[in-house]
């Protein structure tokens, strides 16, 4: 089909002007540059452009002393929402004249529709513009949706969110289903995605569960207290709560996620590093809200909660810390009293073990109760410093613990060929 579009001096249309033409991707395209002989400019001193870009010169010709075309083969989708813009010039930059294309493809059916309801009161849904994405031309889309038998077909209105979702803040009903689906259209074409039947009591997602607590089990150096609040907005409704709890260390983006945290707003996370921070998240599913016999929909999760396990040596962190000079002190006396014990009870052994240095433990707590050789602060302090690791097993010439490893008048004419849609 022909098109032309007769302009004066190029002035810069809005978007989708019915002047301007709609093509196919794939199309060719010839563009007239038709200038008056008043002007005194010859048609062999124009150049195009297309989006500023200057076009080879062997696109152009020469139709008669005050005519320029230029032809344009397979275009490509729009670069620009606007549209492409395809310009003449003089010789001196000057614009003469010009027009906005717009070349793309009818929109897919759009696919991956779900919905939610947060807290019964509200619906939200989103979607994806199909599998070959956007189509290059500016794609309308409305979210419609209506009560299945006998319910009017409405509009959904707010689309401020995110890309392809929209909200629909009132007016709902429950215990009816509704039917819900997106239309997509452009200048080339429309499409729909397939209906999907919802009942809101079954896509019913929570606020994040309130009130997230983690604290220390008390001195217990792998173990973490969680605790949490019910969702306040269903509390008056009968359901029941399945949750979930990820944590992970301060120094990583990895989560180990608990997901038989059942109905219990408590949970005791175990097996983990001593003296180390974590961050925690809960979130929340409702199940069966007033006898709906689906799971609900998985709420976000809460703020990171953090709290650190207690350290092996947490005791001496602070301004309470004894000065090294007494650490190391206290360490010989205490190391003194162990092998000379071991001279006592090895019965001619002349190499330590763990399993010696278990039963001078249990003798250690004995003795505790009968004479006052060591307090039990003391007793802590030697398994601070003389732990499993660190007892090696040696001869009788050495014993000492294992080293520690380091970590802008004319007429311009288009000529299209197939595929060409006029803007209406």
């Amino acid at each position: 089909g022909n098109l032309s579009l007769a302009m004066t001096f190029f002035k810069r249309k809005k978007n989708n002007d019915r002047n301007d033409p709609v093509l196919h991707i794939g199309s060719s395209l010839t563009a007239v540059c038709t200038i008056s002989a008043e002007l005194e400019i010859t048609a062999r001193s124009l150049y195009w452009t297309l989006n500023g870009k200057r076009l080879a010169r062997n696109t152009y010709k020469v139709l008669s002393p005050t005519e320029s075309s230029v032809t344009l083969h397979q275009l490509n989708g729009s670069l620009q929402r606007s549209g492409d813009n395809l310009v003449c010039h003089r010789s001196n930059g000057e614009v003469l004249a010009g027009s906005c294309l717009y070349v793309g493809s009818p929109p897919e059916k759009p696919v991956n529709l779900t919905c939610w309801s947060r807290n019964t009161k509200d619906l939200s849904c989103r979607w994806s513009p199909g599998s070959q994405g956007e189509s290059f031309i500016n794609t309308k889309y409305i979210l419609k949706y209506k009560l299945k038998w006998y319910g009017k077909e409405k509009d959904c209105e707010d689309y401020t969110g995110q890309m392809y979702t929209c909200y629909v803040p009132r007016d709902l009903a429950i215990f009816t289903p509704y039917e819900v689906w997106v239309e997509a259209s452009n200048q080339l074409g429309s499409a729909a995605s397939d209906v999907i039947t919802l009942d809101i009591l079954d896509v019913v997602t929570t606020d994040p569960p309130p009130d997230v607590l983690v604290s220390r089990i008390g001195d217990l150096e792998d173990q973490l207290s969680v605790r949490w609040g019910s969702p306040p907005a269903l509390k008056d409704y009968l359901f029941q709560a399945k949750y979930q709890i990820r944590y992970r260390v301060e120094e990583s983006d990895e989560w180990k996620v608990i997901d038989d945290a059942g109905n219990q707003t408590s949970c005791r996370l175990a097996g983990l590093r001593a003296g180390t921070v974590y961050f925690v998240q809960v979130r929340c599913n409702p199940i069966g809200i007033y006898g709906s016999k689906k799971a609900g929909i998985w709420s976000d999760w809460s703020h990171s909660t953090a709290a650190s396990t207690p350290g092996i040596d947490r005791s001496h962190i602070g301004s309470c810390d004894s000065k090294p000079s007494e650490h190391n002190s206290t360490l010989r006396k205490e190391l003194k009293q162990f092998f000379g014990w071991m001279r006592k009870h090895s019965y001619g052994c002349t190499d330590v073990s763990i399993k010696l240095y278990d039963q001078w433990r249990v003798w250690l707590q004995k003795a505790q109760k009968t004479h006052d050789q060591v307090s039990k602060d003391k007793t802590h302090l030697l398994m601070r410093h003389i732990s499993r690791q660190q007892i090696i097993t040696v001869g009788t010439h050495g014993i000492g613990p294992v080293p520690k490893k380091k970590k802008k008048s004319i007429v311009l004419s288009l000529i299209t060929h197939p595929h060409v849609v006029p803007n209406p």
